[in-house]
């Protein structure tokens, strides 16, 4: 065979994700208040884009109604001028957004409209301007939020101590961690700082005297220790019982008696003290304020379906200002500058097209989900059937990581409560008598229910639960009852029997 230098033309196939189909992609992963943010970014460095806000009416989200049978949930295009790609020569698109097709409210307004007025959140009355009710915006609402515990401690600090003292104070309540204990080691503080040792004692001392009360101690048995001074009730019989809190942990109250010298009702009277002091003085102050999970979808029933929603409450509505593109490419005339508005109408077009597309994959498979879990909505956890997102995407014609993208930290609403997307997907666990699988979720409640209802005096081992859940229809291991019980936060029946015996104490 002769070797050299030749030119062959073969065909093949291959996948080309341009940026606009991988940030749509990456879009379907997003909540809708990550959506919210990422809108904020585009509307800054587009000009041809705009929120719609303001005078007109804007219609509800895409929303889907699955009545038996179940519809499909293939929802009107926003812009079919847009959805086919017109880019420049496109023209707006004329709603008319006071026709009865936008007046229905969809589930999530009328809840809003079930609370007092006092309760509606903004928008929530169209007679109070802005939506703050009738005395106007609450503007101590607006305030900034209370100090936190260090503020509060060097506010306390600065008012007994002064000069090298306050410096000190400041080193050590910097290492105080949000439970109210410091973490640092008093030898290496006062190398740092170029002090005796029995300064920084001195110091911690007037600390610990600090509200609230139990904050700078570096133990737990000391933290209780110094509420238990401040109540007066630290006698030798308490420092003792203070001593020796592991063994109260593993509940061994008559060894716990004879060290500490003391009889039945003493120690009851101790252990009930105990239990008012506060193990974690600083958590009072709190850290961040706690952010409520906002639903990304509505599910309410209607008929005999179900009314599927998307929020758009937390979803503002781009609209392309074309008026204006008119205006700009008039007065435009360089090649660069055109080229420029050109990218930006392609781009505000797109945006608008992927936003609709999201929405509407959204809603078709919540659509499939609620039909899948059907029995759930009606009747509870128990009813939860198993599901994998390969079920879903099999049915609804779209891949599987589409639909793990879509499920990805999305909330949805429903009369049972707040769900995240993915607990719909469960594995399965085989009947015992050979019936339909169950989800390992109802399994879980069925644990939970029976540990609930177990007789103090008797406490269920995990193999007493399996012979239980068998006589239910479920057959599981012993391991498997054990993971389970982990994973809702129970303890063994060792550590429920010590619990129970602690509270027999208290009781007493």
């Amino acid at each position: 065979m002769a070797l050299g230098p030749r030119l062959d033309l073969r065909q093949s196939q291959s996948l080309v994700m341009t940026p606009q189909l991988q940030q749509a992609i990456r879009l379907l992963a997003l909540s809708n208040l990550e959506i919210e943010t990422f809108i904020a970014g585009e509307l800054e460095k587009n000009p041809l884009l705009e929120s719609a806000s303001g005078g007109v009416e804007e219609p509800d989200g895409p929303s889907v109604s699955l009545e038996a049978p179940l519809l499909s949930s293939e929802t009107a295009s926003a812009d079919s001028l847009i959805a086919q790609g017109l880019g420049a020569t496109d023209s707006p698109l004329d709603v008319d957004y006071s026709a009865e097709t936008f007046i229905d409210d969809g589930p999530g307004d009328r809840a809003a409209e079930r609370l007092p007025m006092a309760d509606r959140g903004l928008g929530g009355s169209s007679d109070s301007g802005a939506g703050f009710g009738e005395d106007g915006p609450d503007f101590d609402s607006f305030a900034s939020s209370e100090a936190g515990l260090h503020e509060y401690l060097m506010a306390q600090a600065g008012a007994r101590l002064s000069g090298m003292d306050l410096v000190v104070a400041g080193q050590l309540i910097g290492q105080i961690d949000d439970a109210g204990y410091l973490e640092a080691d008093l030898l290496q503080v006062a190398y740092n700082l170029d002090v005796p040792l029995y300064t920084v004692e001195a110091v911690l001392s007037v600390i610990q005297t600090f509200d609230p009360t139990g904050v700078g101690a570096r133990s737990l048995s000391e933290c209780l220790a110094l509420q238990a001074k401040e109540a007066d009730r630290y006698d030798p019989c308490m420092q003792m019982l203070l001593k020796n809190l592991d063994l109260l942990a593993k509940g061994a109250l008559p060894h716990l008696r004879r060290i500490c010298g003391v009889d039945e009702e003493d120690m009851a009277d101790m252990i009930r003290e105990l239990r008012n002091y506060d193990p974690k003085p600083g958590l009072r102050f709190g850290g961040d304020a706690t952010q409520a999970v906002v639903p990304d979808l509505f599910v309410a029933p209607r008929g005999t379906g179900w009314a599927i929603e998307v929020n758009s409450a937390t979803l503002p509505r781009l609209l392309v200002n074309r008026s204006y593109y008119v205006e700009l490419s008039g007065g435009v005339h360089d090649k660069n500058s055109k080229a420029w508005l050109a990218d930006c109408l392609a781009s505000a077009n797109w945006l608008v097209k992927a936003l609709d597309q999201r929405q509407k994959t959204i809603i078709k498979v919540a659509s499939e989900i609620v039909k899948q879990q059907e029995e759930f909505f009606r009747k509870g956890v128990a009813h939860l059937r198993p599901l994998t997102l390969r079920m879903v995407a099999e049915t609804i014609g779209m891949h599987e990581s589409t639909v793990s993208r879509v499920t990805s930290n999305k909330y949805l609403s429903c009369p049972r409560g707040l769900f995240e997307l993915k607990y719909f997907f469960t594995s399965a666990i085989q009947s015992s008598d050979g019936g339909d699988a169950v989800s390992a979720e109802a399994v879980k409640s069925q644990i939970k229910a029976l540990i609930g209802a177990e007789d103090p005096r008797k406490i269920l081992s995990d193999d007493t639960l399996v012979d239980l859940l068998r006589e239910k229809g479920f057959d599981i291991a012993r391991r498997t009852v054990a993971k389970y019980r982990e994973a809702i936060g129970i303890g063994s029946s060792v550590q429920r029997r010590r619990q129970k015996a602690l509270g027999g104490t208290k009781a007493a």
